[in-house]
């Protein structure tokens, strides 16, 4: 049976249209194409070698590896030493507009080490060998509408379906490898210069982090969050995944497992928070448009997640062949909670555009039809029980945050007509919103705790009442967000991580069985609270703690298992990597001069970026425009 690495010893390289996973010894075991959301051509990271990877490490197993991204870049590095020698491997993918791509750069830094490229087509998550063609240099496998070129600089041959190469590499001497997704009955691409591609692919993410505008304590993991986020951006649409893997478990052997490679309603506005406060105005603007085509029509059909293009058919099923990560079964793809009813994600939309509409990103003409459409969705169901925040598989409750985000999304609706001239219903709006608010605080706040609890009536605790603090709901010095900060503190907060909630064996809170990590992202939202609760020393201490976790090259999971000391759940995960950088904006102290300042900055960004000016979409276009030179 194949052995497993940590799910922290992967690190990630990317085109803004899918991304690989690789692991500490150079085996690339997880890459979807020509998507995030793509049937896998090596599934190793869920299976075992059977299933698909592209292993390049040194042919004596005694050795050691070291790496780190080129700074400011989605380029990894491993160094490589063995007895003889050692010798560096470049990974990364050139962002494309016809065919992606896999590069990988072997470079003999001292003496002669004799290295082993072993590598694995397997289409549909490791279920299908390909029909493999052989030629000098070159080779193709396809199988039914999937093909996948490999070009090689030195020889190679097979063994049992896998392509073997053993080749010596000396100081100095380089030798490159590609691998060019394309469509089985199109004429195979021919590969580029593998340097060039470096230096280009590494000047377009250099030129990208460039408009980064934090300039605080905390730059280089808000830089490489950021960067990440990129990663899992779809730049075709603008929608975001939440992660590029399916069926990480939340706990290991546990049945916790979801395929996260969609797009989901509840990071709405904190993504939009996060790109805007760091400068990042197109990719804000390109998200915001994603949302208003994701979500166009009929209100009552929203639902809580989508494919990077806007799909909405995310059927859910359970393959077999793949053993799963450690043996967390099922293996997952697709997603039947996006068809659940999660009242919170209208104020999540809401919420998004009022920020957008905050910063200067213009409206075009459909934002605010939409936007009263919501309204009146939450006008006539905001006192329907719903699914919650964490999707929930049990029964639907009147969950606390659920209503407050049904306040957000009223408070917000009301904002944009006294604000910014908007027509609107303000006397009805206002009685709404008045009438959710008692109904949160008469219901929502349980005596016998002293905090808000997950649901109406229930004593349970939640981490998502956290969010009461930073959505405008109550003062974050109230008397209530205190206690409640404190209460889940006491309860939440074990080994120094947030739980979500407390789990039980038998599944009546969630209805699933087992335990989980500590969701990230809760976290995080725990130093939001602090730092606006004028606790900052106990903020900085906790925010100090998560940043300990990230792994070697500063990615973070979904979830931290603080028993294990591992990190869980999907990897690596954009709402943790997005509550990152919000809370290292909380952590500045932004008083109102500054915040001043920080908008007038933000503005004249969007300004430039509205004038087509040189901008972020200036610089990917550029980059694919010299690749057909």
């Amino acid at each position: 049976m194949d052995s497993f690495d940590r799910i922290e010893d992967y690190a990630i390289i990317g085109d803004t249209h899918s991304v690989g996973l690789i692991n500490k010894c150079g085996s690339l075991d997880w890459l979807c194409l020509p998507r995030f959301d793509s049937a896998a051509i090596f599934a190793k990271l869920l299976g075992g070698t059977n299933n698909g990877y592209f292993k390049i490490a040194p042919s004596d197993p005694d050795f050691t590896a070291t790496r780190s991204y080129l700074e400011d870049t989605l380029v990894l590095e491993t160094v490589f030493k063995t007895s003889t020698g050692s010798f560096k491997l470049t990974d990364f993918m050139p962002i494309f507009d016809e065919s992606p791509r896999v590069v990988r750069i072997v470079k003999g830094l001292s003496g002669k080490v004799k290295v082993r490229l072993e590598l694995a087509f397997r289409f549909d998550y490791g279920n299908t060998i390909p029909w493999v063609i052989s030629r000098e240099g070159h080779l193709t496998a396809a199988a039914g509408p999937e093909a996948v070129s490999f070009y090689s600089d030195v020889s190679f041959h097979g063994e049992n379906f896998t392509t073997i190469a053993d080749f010596e590499i000396q100081e100095g001497n380089t030798v490159p490898f590609q691998i060019i997704y394309h469509p089985s009955f199109r004429k195979s691409p021919k590969p580029t210069d593998a340097i060039y591609e470096l230096r280009e692919t590494e000047t377009y993410w250099k030129n990208w982090i460039s408009s980064c505008n934090y300039t605080g304590s905390y730059l280089e993991p808000v830089k490489r969050s950021l960067l990440t986020l990129k990663a899992l951006t779809y730049y075709p649409t603008g929608g975001i995944v939440a992660a590029p893997t399916t069926s990480l478990p939340e706990t290991l052997g546990g049945s916790r497992n979801w395929d996260y490679r969609y797009c989901w309603l509840r990071d709405a506005s904190l993504t939009l928070e996060s790109l805007l406060k760091a400068g990042f105005a197109e990719e804000a603007l390109s998200f915001r448009d994603w949302l208003l085509r994701a979500v166009a029509g009929d209100a009552q059909k929203i639902q809580i997640m989508y494919g990077p293009g806007g799909e909405r058919r995310l059927t859910e099923f359970e393959i077999d062949w793949l053993q799963g990560y450690e043996n967390s079964k099922p293996v997952r793809i697709g997603n039947a909670a996006s068809g659940q009813f999660q009242l919170d994600v209208y104020g999540e939309l809401m919420s998004a555009f009022h920020i957008a509409r905050t910063c200067g990103l213009k409206d075009n003409y459909t934002v605010w039809d939409l936007q009263q459409l919501l309204v009146n969705f939450v006008e006539n169901s905001w006192s329907k029980p719903d699914d919650g925040i964490w999707e929930v598989r049990g029964q639907k409750r009147h969950f606390t945050h659920s209503k407050v985000m049904a306040w957000v999304a009223i408070d917000r609706a009301i904002k944009a007509v006294e604000q910014f001239g908007l027509s609107g219903d303000l006397v009805k709006w206002k009685k709404l919103r008045d009438a959710i608010k008692k109904e949160v605080l008469d219901q929502g706040w349980s005596e016998k705790k002293q905090a808000f609890t997950q649901s109406f009536g229930s004593d349970k605790l939640d981490a998502s009442v956290l969010l009461i603090a930073t959505n405008g709901f109550l003062d974050p010095t109230d008397d209530r967000i205190l206690k409640t900060v404190q209460a889940i503190k006491n309860e939440l907060l074990v080994n120094g991580f947030v739980l979500r909630y407390q789990v039980d064996d038998d599944g009546k809170v969630d209805g699933l069985s087992g335990r989980e990590g500590a969701f990230l992202a809760c976290s995080f939202w725990l130093v939001d609270a602090l730092s606006l609760c004028n606790r900052k020393n106990e903020a900085e201490e906790l925010f100090n703690s998560l940043l300990t976790i990230r792994n070697d090259v500063g990615l973070l999971s979904e979830e931290y298992d603080s028993i294990l000391n591992r990190q869980v759940g999907n990897f690596p995960q954009a709402f943790s990597h997005i509550s990152l950088v919000n809370s290292a904006f909380y952590l500045e102290d932004f008083d109102s001069r500054k915040q001043t300042e920080y908008q007038t900055s933000l503005r004249e960004k969007i300004k430039t970026f509205a004038g087509k000016e040189i901008n972020q979409s200036w610089i990917h276009k550029n980059y694919v425009k010299k690749q057909k030179i």
